[in-house]
């Protein structure tokens, strides 16, 4: 198993740890950084879909733990187990969150306080004692938040656009703080994603319509967010901290394709305005 884009050694003797890399993203995270030659933890709620993302690994580079990051002590364990078995942890990526589709009117206190629990309180215990106990005694270390795309308003998803959003600023706070411990904070934001979930849980033409509103014209792939994680990860990524880094395909900017049935004349091309002969 070799990387499609970076030299198989370019993260040797990293330790990163993942969480949510049961499925999804962060699976194909923690299978990109163990490629590159980290070794690799990954932890979330349920052994079953850990365990299923280490067997895909055929060097043995990823170790699982079983984690809620809502729990501190929970987290506080999982911190002391990585460092009591490596020394040191190079890299964290919260991959961790959830939400669930609802109309704002809809969602209630207690809809709210889970999504915000999952994705700013976990996210926020994860970083916390990871660069407590590990990262700032050894002088530095690298911090990547996986949000989301778009950033102008996510109907349906008002908790967890919120959450991220509070997760982004997060990011730019901590970054400009623990620039003298050497850390490194930044966050990258996907856009719709053909993960395997996606493309088995929704119908063909959900799929397809989703792809339609992406300026690209297509969903993403869960290998181009790992990519990024791995360039952050990597020497190329040693001066850049306090970013949000969009991966979407330019949804964030535009719904849909460009020029948009609407905008084109009898030949397809985008309209334009007509110019008076001699105009500048």
């Amino acid at each position: 198993m070799s990387s499609l884009v970076f030299r198989d050694d370019l993260l040797r003797a990293q330790v990163a740890v993942v969480s949510g890399g049961g499925s999804g993203i962060g699976r194909v995270i923690a299978l990109e950084l163990a490629t590159l030659g980290a070794e690799v933890v990954i932890c979330g709620r349920r052994e079953g879909p850990l365990l299923d993302t280490a067997a895909l690994d055929p060097l043995g580079r990823i170790e699982t733990a079983v984690c809620d990051i809502r729990e501190e002590a929970q987290v506080e364990v999982l911190v002391d187990r990585v460092l009591e078995a490596h020394s040191h942890i190079d890299l964290l990526v919260n991959n961790a969150g959830g939400q669930f589709l609802a109309p704002a009117e809809e969602i209630t206190p207690k809809g709210f306080h889970t999504v915000m629990r999952l994705n700013v309180e976990g996210t926020w215990l994860m970083t916390h004692a990871v660069a407590t106990k590990a990262m700032i005694p050894a002088g530095g270390g690298k911090i990547v938040n996986i949000t989301l795309s778009p950033h102008h308003g996510m109907p349906g998803m008002a908790h967890s656009g919120a959450a991220r959003a509070a997760v982004e600023n997060m990011t730019r706070t901590l970054s400009i703080e623990w620039a003298r411990h050497g850390i490194l904070c930044n966050a990258i934001a996907p856009g719709q994603i053909g993960t395997e979930t996606m493309l088995t849980k929704y119908p063909k033409q959900v799929v397809d319509m989703v792809a339609g509103t992406i300026p690209l014209g297509r969903l993403g792939r869960a290998e181009e967010i790992a990519w990024m994680v791995a360039y952050l990860a990597s020497p190329a990524g040693d001066f850049t901290t306090g970013s949000v880094i969009t991966i979407d395909g330019a949804r964030d900017n535009w719904l849909g394709q460009w020029p948009p049935q609407w905008g084109v004349d009898e030949t397809g091309k985008p309209v334009a305005e007509e110019r008076r002969e001699g105009s500048t």
